[in-house]
């Protein structure tokens, strides 16, 4: 499919030079003659690139490339101006042009400028394509009371600075919760980092969450920046926090009270500014009147606490859940999707589901393994509960 290029000019003779070299190069090629006509062709029609000339009637090229920003419609615009100076450059550079090319415009130089934005638009349309599976895939999906509650609470917590604690038991779903609260908030542009806690050793997790200097210990052969830092401006996952040691804890809870860290072995303070969101399975409550877990920095991570619901609280959402892993499954394993008949749907209602949907997850895809086609009531009795 040819690319589309709008041409901006009030002068005609550019217009249609421009057009010659564009269309000898097989580009689909449209004009506007100043800038409101531009913007009215930009809002019905998707371009890939726009060549603007800077000093027109009506509208100049700086109003064109700013309102159709504000608009979302903008493709990548070059800009082209007979009064070049470095000064346009830049500030067309700033409201977002990709290039900035003086008249008359070198051939050469033109098609390059061409091909290069055009590559970014495609860069541009393949990460947002990327964003929208990566967001189907860690969708919240359900329609009972616990789980339209506890969306209800992330809108409304997610675009604000507040910590949070994800409770709930283990496969229920809280990582797909942090996610949601990192997605919704002013921070999504930048890294949701993780961190398992459980899966890191005692003695090593400090380093995974602070960084550690060359040399600090045997094994430091070289400087590692931490978790805290890679997470900078955007938000820390901490999954599993009950299982971090107390020391790691006092490590913690200094970093949230004074928006800095040490690395291991360094003695420099470094700022940090990372929102928080943790994750447990267990009773932290418990864990304090045990000693196991310090109160302060409970108290300084439950600003919020969002409770995830098991999936034997919410076997009404079950067929939501096994069409989406089917469609997902189906995906992955590069063929037609399995169906599934009410019987078997029912069925899969039963159990108890003590992994939740993990657990529901890779019966599911169990099931798709063994009847690729269709999944029955009695395939569930035969293939669901090995």
């Amino acid at each position: 499919m040819a690319k589309k290029i709008l041409i901006i000019d009030d002068e005609k003779s550019i217009r249609y030079t421009l057009r010659e070299i564009l269309e000898f190069e097989e580009y689909e090629v449209d004009e506007a003659k100043d800038g409101e006509e531009a913007l009215e062709k930009l809002v019905v029609n998707n371009y890939d690139v726009a060549l603007c000339d800077v000093k027109m009637p009506k509208k100049d090229g700086i109003e064109v490339l700013t309102k159709a920003m504000e608009m979302g419609k903008a493709p990548q615009f070059i800009m082209i101006s007979a009064h070049a100076n470095i000064d346009i450059a830049v500030d067309a550079t700033k409201k977002g042009a990709f290039d900035f090319i003086s008249k008359p415009p070198d051939l050469n130089r033109l098609l390059l400028a061409v091909r290069n934005a055009l590559d970014k638009s495609s860069l541009v349309q393949e990460t947002k394509v990327l964003k929208k599976q990566v967001a189907k895939k860690y969708d919240i999906i359900g329609e009972t009371e616990p789980v339209l509650q506890m969306k209800e609470t992330i809108e409304k917590v997610a675009p604000t600075e507040a910590r949070v604690l994800v409770t709930g038991p283990n496969g229920a779903g809280k990582e797909l919760v942090a996610r949601w609260l990192h997605g919704k908030s002013p921070r999504s542009k930048q890294q949701l980092v993780e961190v398992n806690c459980a899966a890191i050793p005692s003695e090593l997790i400090e380093s995974e969450l602070f960084g550690h200097e060359k040399g600090s210990f045997t094994s430091a052969i070289k400087q590692r920046i931490g978790k805290f830092e890679q997470a900078n401006d955007g938000t820390l996952f901490l999954d599993e926090i009950g299982d971090m040691s107390l020391s790691a804890q006092a490590k913690v809870l200094r970093a949230l009270q004074e928006n800095r860290i040490t690395r291991v072995g360094g003695d420099k303070e470094i700022k940090v500014n990372v929102r928080v969101v943790a994750a447990t399975n267990k009773d932290l409550k418990a864990m304090i009147k045990s000693g196991e877990f310090r109160e302060d920095l409970y108290h300084r991570l439950s600003v919020i606490v969002i409770r995830v619901p098991s999936l034997a609280e919410r076997k009404e959402d079950i067929p939501l859940l096994i069409k989406k892993f089917l469609k997902d499954i189906a995906g992955e394993y590069g063929r037609p999707e399995t169906k599934i008949t009410n019987g078997a749907l029912d069925k899969m209602k039963e159990p108890a589901w003590t992994g939740n949907i993990r657990e529901l997850r890779n019966v599911v895809e169990r099931l798709t393994i063994m009847s690729p086609t269709e999944i029955t009531k009695d395939d569930v009795e035969r293939y669901a509960f090995l």
